[in-house]
């Protein structure tokens, strides 16, 4: 429940013990009025999505309105611009496994998508190829859907544990694919976080709250310019 409509049945309440009935129709009015106002204020907000993996939804945090689409939220509804962020983010998801879960979540409208996969395959060791195709896929998708979305696409790189020749490749699909199918690139979506203790969790790799400040400017850095 928002707050304006939160507020109003609370304003309602105290005035219908103190008042009587006449005031307990007044009030009601009053909350269905502000609840419609809200109603009509949410839908009419253009939809960002955020569809990843457990960078996008937060995990290891103690509160997921911590991770990156969150403080982008934040500074959405500051700026007072008129979108409402979601984040579609799986802890866990693959390439091919958003490949296979896009299609119930563009059943909403999108105005701007943004993409967040790569990181699962890459720790994995898939093979490239099959991470650029399944990225595709998924922009072929949103493509079909929503012909006039505005596409973002959050760049990823591995350790170089993996190997120079696979790292490269991995690297190089997101410039490729963004430059493809002209999309906004951000070039590494962990810039400045990654590799650096203090930002992250102690798994070494999920940023922590204050490490998820500095993602979320990286993409606000990019995003920023596909609100306007």
């Amino acid at each position: 429940m928002n707050k304006v409509t939160l507020s109003g049945i609370l304003l309602a309440a105290l005035t219908m013990v103190g008042c009587g009935d006449g005031a307990k129709s007044s009030n009601n009015d009053q909350t269905q009025a502000a609840t419609e106002t809200a109603k009509t204020d949410s839908a009419s907000k253009k939809i960002v999505l955020f569809f990843g993996d457990s960078l996008t939804a937060g995990y290891g945090l103690d509160d997921p309105a911590d991770a990156f689409p969150g403080v982008i939220s934040r500074r959405v509804d500051s700026l007072k611009l008129p979108y409402k962020v979601i984040n579609a983010g799986l802890s866990g998801e693959t390439t091919a496994g958003g490949n296979g879960r896009i299609d119930w979540l563009l059943k909403q409208k999108v105005d701007v998508f943004v993409l967040e996969l790569g990181a699962n395959d890459g720790l994995r060791g898939i093979p490239v190829n099959e991470t650029a195709k399944n990225l595709q896929s998924i922009v072929n998708k949103v493509k079909a859907k929503y012909p006039d979305a505005k596409l973002v696409l959050l760049g990823m790189q591995v350790p170089p544990n993996m190997g120079a020749d696979y790292t490269g490749k991995f690297k190089n699909v997101f410039p490729h694919l963004a430059k493809k199918n002209n999309m906004a690139l951000v070039p590494f979506l962990l810039q400045g976080v990654g590799g650096v203790p203090s930002l992250n969790q102690g798994d070494g790799i999920h940023p922590t709250a204050q490490g998820a400040k500095i993602v979320a400017n990286n993409v606000w850095a990019v995003l920023q310019d596909e609100l306007k």
